[in-house]
């Protein structure tokens, strides 16, 4: 489902293991890449510890802000894995054991003893909420309002939202085209800040490279109207060529 409006999302990285560059964050991409396939527009991105107050701050300020807030990390079975209580918190209801959550989990042990009370954690979730499915290690994440909380491990994360994707109420898709030339990007802000002053309703980033074969800059445009954007690829091939560059669409050379 798609309309003209810009549907908006936040993505919260939950843990400390990141704050301290322990662990690599390997989801951000994943996730920018798929809500542009649905025409939603992440707008902010904050990496923050496993810290209850600073969860439920972060949840309850975003989730007033963007159409859609999506969390990573913090729903294992560990103590330091407190981010779906932090959730429940921040919406004011109860923290409680999900029958179905604990059939799923269940599933996955041949005896059931291995079921610990650790484990059980993992089925508890807000009440209200609704679970997002985990083909890969069967403990699910879950929705609540607007707010997405999935899985910290990439294949896990990779899973539940692929699952959850399709369902978002997104905006018309986000187009990109990229025109790259050895131009500098000094010699091209001028003319590019005046590019942009026409289509507002664009971004057109500045990204320059430095590769063994020499530098240059790529410029990226990116909207939803496919006609505007021929024409700023258009304005791009004739501002670099003016400027004595010779461009070319796509990326640099790696």
């Amino acid at each position: 489902m798609t309309s003209d409006k810009i549907v908006t999302a936040c993505l919260l990285i939950i843990g400390s293991e990141i704050l301290s560059g322990r662990t690599q964050d390997a989801n951000l991409a994943f996730i920018a890449k798929g809500l542009n396939e649905v025409g939603v527009r992440l707008r902010e991105v904050r990496v923050i510890p496993d810290v209850a107050e600073t969860i439920i701050a972060a949840v309850n300020e975003t989730r007033a802000k963007f159409d859609y807030v999506f969390t990573t990390g913090g729903i294992g079975p560990t103590h330091d894995d407190i981010t779906s209580e932090c959730i429940a918190r921040a919406f004011g209801v109860r923290w409680a054991l999900n029958e179905e959550a604990r059939r799923r989990l269940a599933a996955g042990y041949a005896n059931p003893a291995d079921l610990n009370e650790a484990r059980l954690r993992m089925a508890h979730v807000p009440e209200g909420a609704v679970l997002i499915d985990n083909p890969v290690s069967r403990a699910p994440g879950f929705r609540i309002g607007n707010v997405f909380i999935m899985a910290g491990v990439p294949r896990i994360m990779q899973a539940m939202f692929d699952g959850i994707k399709h369902g978002l109420a997104g905006g018309a898709p986000v187009l990109s085209r990229t025109v790259t030339s050895g131009l500098p990007e000094g010699v091209l802000a001028e003319g590019l800040g005046k590019l942009q002053e026409r289509y507002p309703d664009f971004d057109i980033g500045s990204y320059p490279y430095y590769r063994r074969g020499g530098y240059g800059t790529s410029l990226v445009a990116r909207g939803t109207d496919a006609e505007r954007l021929a024409a700023i690829v258009e304005a791009l091939f004739a501002l670099i060529r003016e400027l004595g560059g010779e461009p070319y669409e796509g990326d640099p050379p790696a």
